[in-house]
């Protein structure tokens, strides 16, 4: 998943190629959201990769918002740490709160996504979606945490 999420955001943005690879790690994730009229879910998995040590660490998340919104998605988030610090904490500590609108119709190649990408504490976040139908605004917060049974 990681090695395809990366292939697919460098045929679109292939500066970012360099973005990443002189970060200090980055991380990728595969995330379903439902939203439900007031109520926004989500889950998903990732992998932070620490481009000094090259150590992988594998995690989990979940969301949950509230807003107006109606419709589910597939998408796939890439998360470049412009520091150590910010990864560490990441990684360690995991809480991520945040305003999201945006708009999805795309299955497989057809369609099209508003997603987007945002530089928010030393962390630049490229979303690209895989398949949905969405529209959405929420406000909502996300867990990511260790997933103990693959580390």
């Amino acid at each position: 998943m990681k090695n395809e999420v990366l292939s697919n955001l460098y045929k679109l943005k292939p500066d970012v190629k360099s973005q990443i690879s002189s970060a200090p790690g980055y991380a990728v994730f595969s995330n379903v959201n439902i939203n439900i009229i007031f109520a926004s879910f989500g889950g998903g998995y990732g992998v932070v990769t620490n481009n000094k040590t090259g150590k992988h660490m594998f995690m989990k998340m979940g969301e949950v918002g509230f807003g107006i919104g109606l419709g589910a998605k597939d998408f796939r988030a890439v998360f470049v740490f412009h520091s150590s610090n910010t990864m560490k904490r990441f990684v360690e500590d995991g809480w991520a709160f945040g305003v999201q609108a945006d708009a999805a119709a795309k299955a497989s190649d057809k369609g099209t996504a508003v997603g987007g990408e945002a530089t928010i504490d030393n962390i630049t976040i490229y979303q690209l979606t895989e398949t949905g139908l969405a529209l959405q605004a929420t406000v909502k917060g996300t867990k990511y945490w260790k997933d103990d049974s693959l580390n």
